[in-house]
């Protein structure tokens, strides 16, 4: 659980700065976009490190997914009275459900602007559009029931983030004094804020017209 929260949150960050290019214009955004592409070539075939990265997420997604229902089984058979302490429910239950949320919009996230490539603007339709990603992602967000799920997503994001940023560190022996203790929180905290307030920035940005 700990080692693939890692992997997703350098990950995350890794995303989060590349969707920043978005404030740069379409120029800037679509040679980002191709250099995914043809990073490590001519060595790897295009688009070869980009399906490397993608086959590490995917075993992350699965051992993740795998660890997580292992232990909420693990917990429901241990447990068979209710948390003493609401709020530790409630925390259980944000990663939980918040963790189930986050499974199905990464599903619809890829096939939106990855495999598909969706533009759910009537407005803005046609290989233009779909086929070049700095327009399909204004195209997305100029939608504002598209930019609410977005950022619905985000919400469960930081929650995730903050609590998993913070258990990994504890995982691995990082807070075993007070001081390391209350500085994991922090970097939990700040990871989920910095990355979270920088997924947001390019599609409200869309939504209210600053970028175009």
């Amino acid at each position: 659980m700990a080692g693939t929260g890692l992997v997703f949150a350098g990950y995350v960050l890794l995303h989060m700065y590349g969707n920043l290019k978005m404030l740069a214009g379409e120029e800037a955004f679509n040679t980002y976009a191709e250099h995914l592409r043809t990073i490590g070539e001519p060595m790897l075939p295009r688009s070869g490190l980009l399906w490397v990265i993608r086959v590490v997420l995917v075993l992350s997604l699965v051992g993740h997914a795998y660890a997580a229902f292992a232990l909420w089984s693990r917990a429901g058979n241990a447990r068979r009275t209710k948390y003493a302490a609401a709020k530790s429910a409630m925390r259980t239950a944000w990663m939980r459900w918040g963790g189930v949320f986050l499974l199905v919009f990464i599903a619809w996230h890829l096939l939106h602007f990855t495999f598909l490539k969706i533009s759910p603007n009537p407005d803005k339709q046609g290989p233009n559009v779909t086929q070049n990603p700095y327009e399909l992602v204004v195209a997305s967000f100029q939608v504002p029931w598209m930019t609410l799920i977005y950022v619905l997503a985000m919400v469960a994001l930081a929650f995730h983030l903050a609590h998993g940023v913070f258990s990994a560190q504890q995982t691995l022996g990082w807070t075993m004094t007070p001081h390391a203790y209350r500085r994991a929180k922090a970097v939990g905290y700040a990871t989920a804020a910095v990355v979270v307030v920088g997924f947001l920035i390019p599609p409200l940005s869309i939504l209210f017209g600053l970028i175009k």
